[in-house]
């Protein structure tokens, strides 16, 4: 069977790894857009937070004798402590200064930690085995799924939807948008803002995390696996919208879909589909698909 003069199942691999890369997209972006849209920081470290995430997981099961499934739910906790460390020693000092400010410490930040991490590991990378119960793939018919890539996008679209929800439909998503807006007055409802503050900071940093150790069995653990990703993870928030919550999600994973479909079709463009795809939205709006117009 063939689908646009191409095998079914060539297209639907190359589908199937679009929604893979999409979901990493999704989840690293929905991460900036909650540190942005609720603390108006531009938080260029977070590439360095999600090689962290995949570092600490594998340091776990290699040093520790941890499992897969221990990291998962450890690595993010630990990324999001140094992530709330970070806030409350240096970012919260610039919340009232311009944006500038919190991208070049955030920028410094990343320096710092992949230089740490490669005087340890190099860039060669480390293996991350895949855990067993998710090894081996499943007959569709049509394609043949790799197991652990279906959880992937599984675990993906729960988080991402998950802290949507939470933010856009809940009393404490409204207690943080209201706190953005007016600190003043949410505090004088008994809300400790700054507490709030920091532990969204963290939680959006954990994100990154999470995104990582679901990273690490797919491509090898580097110190430069963050830095591969964050330009591409930049725009797709550009597109979506900064600070957009559900235009990261929906970009994140449109534009992984885009760019492994045009792996099949246009093999030679794949790698800038997704910068044209911002320029074209840029144009026509400015403010991205789901931002709001000034």
């Amino acid at each position: 069977m063939e689908l646009f003069g191409y095998p079914l199942p060539v297209v639907m691999s190359q589908l199937t790894l679009g929604l893979v890369n999409g979901s990493f997209y999704a989840m690293l972006s929905l991460g900036l857009a909650v540190i942005f849209g609720l603390l108006n920081v531009i938080n260029f470290s977070h590439g360095a937070m999600y090689m962290m995430g995949a570092f600490v997981a594998w340091m776990g099961m290699s040093y520790l004798g941890l499992s897969y499934w221990a990291m998962l739910l450890l690595a993010p906790l630990v990324v999001g402590a140094l992530g709330i460390l970070i806030e409350k020693t240096m970012l919260r000092w610039l919340y009232k200064l311009d944006h500038l400010y919190g991208l070049l410490l955030t920028f410094g930040i990343t320096l710092l930690v992949e230089g740490v991490f490669r005087s340890f590991y190099g860039v060669s990378g480390q293996p991350f085995e895949t855990p067993e119960m998710l090894q081996g793939a499943t007959d569709l018919g049509f394609m043949i799924l790799p197991n652990y890539r279906g959880w992937v996008v599984l675990a993906s679209l729960v988080v991402c939807f998950s802290t949507w929800y939470v933010i856009e439909r809940t009393k404490l998503g409204a207690y943080l948008r209201a706190g953005t807006e007016n600190p003043k007055l949410v505090e004088a409802f008994g809300v400790n803002v700054p507490l709030m503050v920091t532990l969204t900071y963290g939680f959006g940093v954990a994100l990154a995390g999470f995104a990582g150790v679901l990273a690490a069995p797919i491509i090898q653990v580097s110190p430069l696996m963050g830095s591969n990703l964050i330009i591409v993870v930049f725009a797709v928030v550009v597109i979506g919208g900064m600070g957009s919550i559900m235009g990261s999600i929906v970009t994140g994973l449109g534009l992984g879909v885009i760019e492994g479909l045009t792996r099949v079709f246009y093999p030679e463009f794949s790698s800038t589909v997704v910068f044209l795809v911002m320029v074209i939205v840029l144009l026509l709006r400015p403010a991205g698909l789901f931002g709001k117009e000034k």
